[in-house]
């Protein structure tokens, strides 16, 4: 399977920059998940790696073949690339059977026919829909047109498998089931996927390493614990993890090379960091808590309780601290009186210190209360 590697890639629509300066190396055999809000440019850069779309500068190389360069005149066809492309709506041919829709791609390829009844065969297996080989697309559910789309793309042996939020159109608990079949998938093909999805948990269950984009402008690529729990900025902070983040706006200082000082709700905190600190712009910071770090029932600060939502495995607690709306989650199946009065603490070495100005993670540490 082939790394791909995109160098100064931009893709401008007349005034319109959808993809900007974009560099990112795509490793062999990763689950690479393209995320971001709509409008950002993650299909985009999906489309110009698979040669669906042709950037306006750069240069992108699939393998040892550079199968786009601006300065050289080269734009290979995606017929050359020797990629599968899943689209969000299947696209499967509604006369031709499962076998026909599967076949239909290794018949253009001029594949002998023993050759292709064996590989259906196979694709058929893997994807656990052998007994539905007779039926029409419109005899199927969604989940198991799914799986045809996935088998038909898969049939020909592609390098690099791409995805555009292939998932979106199922009911949730179908996609559930179709992540958990995915990431067997990949481990069972040894092939590299590209997926595009703007919905994070997807992201987090399913990738090797988010790509994580905001107006066509890359944000952070890393894996997806590492993007959670040390983000690059407020907006990948805010864009990954449920419930959100809760960001406090404080006054900071830095007082050590590994440590500061911030000041919120009326109080005063210490900020140690394991690493070196970065440069504050001013003395606004943001504190960034995840909802996992705020323990409640214990002694400490005092709120009273805004709402609840009780999911069974875990509540999510929704305190106000003087009209400041703070999230908590509660493992376990618990529920509290709206307006009761709770004690809670800051605890955990995941808080993260944000510049207000440049809104960049700055250090990643603990609060404790001076």
């Amino acid at each position: 399977m082939p790394k791909i590697v995109l160098e100064h890639v931009t893709k401008r629509f007349q005034k319109f920059t959808a993809v900007e300066d974009l560099n990112m190396v795509i490793e062999d055999r990763e689950f690479i998940i393209l995320l971001g809000p709509s409008g950002c440019g993650k299909t985009t850069t999906l489309r110009m790696i698979a040669g669906l779309e042709t950037p306006t500068e750069g240069r992108i190389t699939i393998g040892d073949t550079v199968v786009f360069d601006s300065e050289k005149n080269i734009n290979l066809s995606p017929a050359k690339r020797d990629i599968g492309f899943l689209f969000q709506n299947y696209a499967l041919w509604p006369h031709m059977t499962v076998h026909q829709n599967i076949a239909f791609g290794l018949e253009n390829l001029k594949w002998p026919k023993a050759k292709i009844d064996e590989r259906v065969k196979e694709m058929l297996a893997m994807l656990k829909i052998e007994e539905f080989d007779k039926r029409y697309p419109a005899e199927l559910s969604g989940g198991q047109q799914q799986r045809v789309a996935i088998a038909r793309t898969l049939a020909p042996k592609p390098k690099v498998l791409f995805m555009d939020e292939p998932l979106s159109n199922l009911d949730a608990k179908l996609r559930l089931e179709m992540r958990i079949e995915l990431k067997r998938l990949h481990t069972d093909t040894d092939s590299t996927f590209v997926y595009v999805t703007h919905d994070q948990l997807e992201a987090m269950t399913l990738s090797s390493r988010i790509c994580l984009i905001k107006n066509g402008l890359l944000q952070q690529f890393d894996p997806p614990m590492e993007t959670y729990s040390n983000p690059a900025n407020i907006f990948v902070a805010d864009f990954v993890g449920n419930p959100s983040m809760n960001f406090i706006q404080a006054k900071g200082k830095i007082t050590g090379d590994k440590t500061a000082q911030v000041s919120f709700f009326g109080k005063t905190f210490s900020f140690k960091s394991k690493e070196a600190l970065g440069n504050l712009s001013t003395d606004d910071v943001v504190v960034g808590i995840r909802p996992e770090f705020i323990h409640l029932e214990k002694e400490g600060l005092q709120a009273k309780v805004y709402g609840t939502l009780p999911a069974g495995m875990e509540t999510t607690v929704k305190l106000d601290v003087d009209g400041f709306i703070l999230t908590s989650v509660k493992f376990g199946s618990v529920d509290y009186k709206l307006n009761s009065t709770m004690s809670y603490s800051i605890e955990g070495d995941g808080i993260i210190l944000f510049d207000k100005e440049s809104t960049k993670n700055i250090g990643k540490g603990t609060l404790t209360l001076s």
